[in-house]
């Protein structure tokens, strides 16, 4: 068997075939079908249980870990361990979502009597209208599959991708429906990336107390560089009596004053030195929005913001503090 080399221009006429067979499952898929389907599964009291037969096996696993992790009681279990003893899972409440392309899935139909007789409700994902899956359930939804990517149409390609599409699209519909917090969202993801994107504040990670780089905006600026320079946070927060934030003094702002006043600038008061339009935050904002805050477009980003709590400096969070905890 040779082997040929792929171009630009056959990597391209894939992406174009799958973009155009996505895009055919959304233009036809039936919004009335759709509806249906989510509202039962809304309406499920008990858990929602996925199964599948290989790659479409997979996609349940998938599905039911993204309904999980957004609000909703649900799992995949393999159909053969249904007959197997696992029916015993069963109640009345709950709900059967089996996903198949064909709809002929022999151990799929297998489970539909014995699933009715326990009083749960059978629902089928299929790309086959007509098919006796489709007849048997209580409920089914037709994902249309113009062709699988597969250049022989048998490998699992298209098909599984508008499973795991309709997937996404049902556990985002009951998670919004569902009316799903963050802080709830919070709960079920406690670790990792994900975890300390909704749980990590800003006061977590912010710079405090005598490690404030701070002056007054009458002192002047040669007696504020040891302070400048001694506390290495690339800035100086400026600050009253009272501790009311006024404005804030960058390296850059140092370097652009030094080009344009030359060794004159050092005895001018920080006061007319500092911006006094600096943007803020909040302790109890998420240390991720803080990122996104200083990360926003813009000539040049944020190095350090000053945290303000009813105008009083209590903190400044810096990019490198949010990068080091791993967000």
């Amino acid at each position: 068997m040779s082997i040929m080399l792929m171009d630009t221009t056959e990597i391209k006429k894939l992406l174009d075939e799958q973009r155009a067979y996505l895009n055919a499952f959304y233009d036809t898929l039936s919004l009335s079908q759709a509806t249906d389907f989510i509202q039962t599964c809304l309406d499920c009291s008990g858990l929602i249980i996925l199964a599948g037969v290989g790659k479409s096996g997979i996609i349940a696993e998938k599905i039911a870990m993204t309904l999980i992790s957004t609000g909703t009681r649900a799992l995949s279990l393999p159909p053969t361990n249904f007959l197997h003893g696992d029916i015993g899972i069963i109640s009345p409440n709950d709900l059967l979502i089996l996903i198949s392309k064909s709809g002929e899935t022999e151990e799929l139909l297998h489970l539909v009597p014995f699933v009715k007789r326990r009083g749960a409700k059978v629902l089928a994902m299929v790309s086959a209208p007509h098919s006796k899956l489709s007849q048997e359930a209580d409920l089914s939804i037709y994902l249309p599959v113009t062709k699988e990517l597969c250049p022989f149409d048998l490998a699992p390609t298209t098909s599984t991708a508008v499973q795991l599409n309709f997937g996404d699209i049902l556990a985002m519909a009951l998670m919004r429906a569902k009316g799903i917090t963050l802080d709830e969202y919070a709960l079920s993801h406690p670790a990792g990336s994900i975890g300390k994107k909704v749980t990590l504040t800003v006061e977590d990670v912010m710079v405090k107390d005598e490690n404030l780089p701070c002056c007054y905006p009458g002192d002047l600026l040669v007696d504020v560089l040891v302070e400048l320079s001694s506390k290495k946070h690339g800035c100086l927060i400026i600050i009253n009596e009272e501790r009311d934030f006024l404005g804030i003094f960058t390296d850059g702002d140092l370097r652009r004053a030094l080009q344009k006043h030359s060794s004159s600038v050092l005895e001018q008061k920080i006061e007319t030195l500092m911006t006094t339009t600096a943007q803020t935050i909040d302790k109890k904002s998420l240390a991720w929005d803080a990122m996104k805050l200083m990360r926003r477009p813009s000539k040049q980003w944020i190095s350090t913001l000053p945290v303000v709590e009813e105008k009083k400096l209590i903190g400044i969070i810096r990019m490198t503090d949010i990068i080091q905890t791993g967000l």
